[in-house]
């Protein structure tokens, strides 16, 4: 009997240096940005969507992003003034904590800020997210629904029947008030009734100057240092 592929046994040593392999890697190309763009930027987002930031490195081919292993970047930067690849990276560094990304581009700071200034995009909210406005459906036939969803909209809490073969609210519903913590049914609720409530938009933290070294805060505080940070997101390039 041939031996199951699952059965097949994988060398911990092996992946530990694939994985170190690539973070030499990442080191590698993140350095060979800074010796090649004029300007780095450190950028967070709010209500992170792949889908968005991909519509974004699309829009920017010219340049160069990265997204996660923020620790990764850190370490290529250098943590302080004895181990910085580049004078002040070290000032860059202390940015790279939470949800944040780099761009590299040789366009001037005014041409970066005034694009993500207008980039801003609204999406569906997610479980977790504050809600941004009180939501209430009315009482009545639900027609853009088929008769076979009223058992799921019974389940995510809202007072649903057949009344003719068509899905009906019985009652007046309170979805959720400004400020409340979306709940997952509440966030799915809202969903189907096509309400968005999350904006996608990028803020420029900082930037650096290749040509001159100096380092400008633009907006925001550094973010604490997390435990987890990102060792389990993946690289985006």
């Amino acid at each position: 009997m041939p031996k199951s592929k699952r059965d097949k046994k994988i060398s911990l040593t092996k992946t530990a240096k694939k994985g170190l392999q690539s973070k030499q890697k990442l080191i590698e190309e993140f350095r060979k940005c800074v010796d090649t763009y004029r300007h780095l930027f450190v950028f967070s987002v709010a209500n992170m969507r792949n889908n968005k930031l991909k519509d974004i490195r699309t829009a920017w081919k010219h340049s160069r992003f990265f997204f996660g292993k923020n620790k990764v970047m850190g370490i290529a930067l250098g943590k302080g003034e004895t181990d910085e690849y580049k004078d002040n990276l070290h000032k860059v560094s202390k940015y790279l904590r939470g949800e944040v990304g780099v761009l590299f581009t040789n366009k001037t700071k005014d041409e970066v800020q005034e694009y993500f200034d207008h980039f801003k995009e609204m999406d569906y909210a997610r479980s977790g997210n504050l809600a941004q406005m009180d939501t209430t459906l009315d009482e009545g036939p639900l027609e853009q629904f088929p008769h076979s969803m009223e058992p799921q909209l019974r389940q995510l809490g809202l007072p649903t029947a057949l009344k003719k073969g068509v899905v009906t609210l019985l009652k007046e519903h309170d979805v959720c008030k400004e400020g409340d913590v979306l709940t997952p049914e509440q966030a799915r609720i809202l969903k189907l009734f096509g309400v968005e409530m999350a904006e996608f938009k990028v803020q420029i933290k900082c930037m650096w100057n290749s040509e001159t070294g100096e380092f400008e805060k633009i907006a925001g505080e550094v973010e604490p240092m997390q435990d987890d940070d990102e060792d389990d997101k993946e690289d985006a390039e």
